[in-house]
């Protein structure tokens, strides 16, 4: 008889838990900012004055430098220029020079406007879009000047620095060194 009692019970407390439950509710949450986070845009005014001027996009600390990014010594100027062209010099060693890589980079950035021999004969160049490209030979060149007009562009070639990491602008900088002395 005891027992039959308590199979009841149990049963009448399963019953009353699962009524007790609706698709059209959820349970209860704890915590509900970590599942529901209140969102800023990043140009509206902040909900709280968190922040200095009441914006949620906020300039860089001074100083900062982006992730990946390598600073260079040398400005952009012409100064700067003369400057790494005298004193700046490769940091690859015997190991680290690839010319296979160097010509595969050659081949994707630049042989368009210098052609393939180095000469300022490209296809570009061909078809009257870009004027005055020079030829390698004539120029006084040296890995340090290659490497910064890669870096910052001259005259109408742009920068490719966005294009090429330092190490791949370095390669490309001994292959045009090679081109210039076949």
């Amino acid at each position: 008889m005891k027992s039959l009692y308590k199979i009841t019970l149990v049963l009448g407390l399963m019953i009353l838990v699962a009524s007790c439950h609706s698709n059209d509710k959820p349970n209860y949450q704890y915590f509900p900012n970590m599942y529901e986070a209140v969102s800023a845009e990043t140009y509206a005014p902040a909900p709280v004055d968190v922040f200095k001027n009441g914006k949620e996009g906020q300039l860089p600390a001074v100083g900062s430098i982006n992730r990946g990014f390598e600073p260079f010594e040398y400005e952009n100027t012409p100064e700067g220029y003369a400057s790494a062209k005298a004193n700046l010099k490769s940091p690859l060693d015997s190991l680290g020079r690839n010319s296979e890589k160097g010509k595969e980079l050659f081949e994707i950035y630049c042989i368009s406007c210098h052609g393939a021999a180095g000469d300022g004969k490209g296809k570009l160049v061909e078809r009257e879009k870009f004027l005055g490209v020079p030829n390698y030979k004539d120029r006084e060149i040296t890995e340090g000047s290659i490497f910064y007009v890669e870096t910052y562009g001259l005259n109408a070639m742009g920068s490719h620095a966005n294009q090429m990491s330092a190490h791949e602008r370095w390669l490309v900088a001994d292959y045009v060194l090679k081109l210039k002395a076949q």
